[in-house]
C-alpha cells in the first residue's frame, strides 16, 4: 500500500513539475529585467510549493511569522527539501544553493528558475565576490536564505556553521532572521528515530529515491519558529556572530533521538 501511494504521488510529482517549468521558463524569457524576473519567478516558485506540499500531505505551524515585506538574511538548520518547500509557502525567498547544484541535471534547471542565486561550496577563492553577491540581492529588496550548515542533516544535531557568507547580512545592513525548523509528527503521531530516512535527505542520497521514501508517508506534520531578528555590523567578529546564530537555533531544535531500550521491557 505504501508504494502504491508513493507511485501515486510520484505520478502527481511530475505532472505539477511539468506545470512549473512550463510556466517559469515563460517567466524567464518574457521578462528582461533581471530583478524584475527573479520577483517574478520567486513568487511562482511559492504557488508551486504549496502545490507540492499538497502532494506530500505537508500540514505546516508557523510561529512568529515574519512581516510579508520582511527583507533580511533567513538563516535555520536544514534537513532536506521539505523544509525548502514549507519556507517558500510562508514568504517567498531566494534561496542560496551550490553550484554543484547548479551543474546537476533537473535540479539545475528546477533552481534556476526558481531564481536562486550559487556558491561555490568546493572552492572558496571566489568567497568575498560570492558575499557580494549576496549583498547586492538583498539590497534589491529580496529574502535571501542561506543554509550556514552547507549541506543537509541527519537530524541528531545542528551542523557547524559556515561564517563566511552570513556576514553579508552586516554589509548590506539587513537583519538576520534565524529560524527553526522542526518535523512533529508523521502519519498523525509523534516523530520517531526510524522516520528519519523518510523525511531528510542527507549524505549521498540521491534525489528520486530520497523524495520517493517521502512519498511512502502518509501525512507529515511540522513547524517553522521563526527567531528575534539579530543586527550585526561588517566588522564583527564572525565567529561570534555565527556561533550565537547556531546557539539560538541549536536550543529551539528537537532532534531526532537514538532512544535506549527500556530495561523494564527486557527479559
Amino acid at each position: 500500500m505504501n508504494y502504491l501511494r508513493a507511485f501515486f504521488k510520484l505520478l502527481l510529482f511530475f505532472i505539477i513539475l511539468t506545470s512549473y517549468f512550463l510556466v517559469a521558463s515563460l517567466i524567464y524569457v518574457s521578462t528582461f529585467n533581471p530583478i524584475s524576473r527573479r520577483r517574478r519567478l520567486i513568487k511562482n516558485t511559492q504557488r508551486y510549493a504549496h502545490f507540492m506540499s499538497f502532494i506530500f500531505k505537508v500540514k505546516l505551524f508557523c510561529k512568529n511569522p515574519i512581516d510579508q515585506y520582511e527583507n533580511s538574511l533567513i538563516i535555520g538548520n536544514h534537513l532536506g527539501f521539505i523544509d525548502l518547500l514549507c519556507l517558500q509557502r510562508i514568504q517567498p525567498c531566494v534561496f542560496i544553493t551550490s553550484v554543484e547544484m547548479k551543474n546537476t541535471p533537473l535540479l539545475g534547471q528546477i533552481s534556476q528558475l526558481a531564481g536562486c542565486a550559487y556558491v561555490d561550496r568546493l572552492n572558496r577563492s571566489h568567497i568575498q565576490d560570492e558575499m557580494q553577491d549576496i549583498v547586492t540581492v538583498l539590497k534589491e529588496g529580496f529574502r535571501i536564505v542561506l543554509y550556514a550548515e552547507a549541506q543537509a542533516s541527519n537530524g541528531e544535531q545542528v551542523l557547524p556553521f559556515k561564517k563566511t557568507l552570513m556576514m553579508a547580512a552586516g554589509y548590506a545592513d539587513r537583519p538576520i532572521r534565524p529560524y527553526v525548523f522542526n518535523f512533529t509528527k508523521v502519519n498523525g503521531r509523534p516523530v520517531e528515530f526510524k522516520d528519519r530516512d523518510h523525511l531528510c535527505w542527507y549524505g549521498d542520497q540521491t534525489f528520486f529515491p530520497a523524495i520517493f521514501r517521502t512519498m511512502q508517508l502518509k501525512s507529515i506534520e511540522c513547524e517553522i519558529e521563526f527567531l528575534e531578528p539579530v543586527y550585526i555590523k561588517p566588522d564583527d567578529d564572525r565567529t561570534v556572530v555565527s556561533t550565537t546564530i547556531h546557539d539560538l537555533i541549536e536550543a529551539k531544535f528537537k532532534p531526532f533521538v537514538r532512544y535506549p531500550a527500556n530495561p523494564l521491557t527486557q527479559s
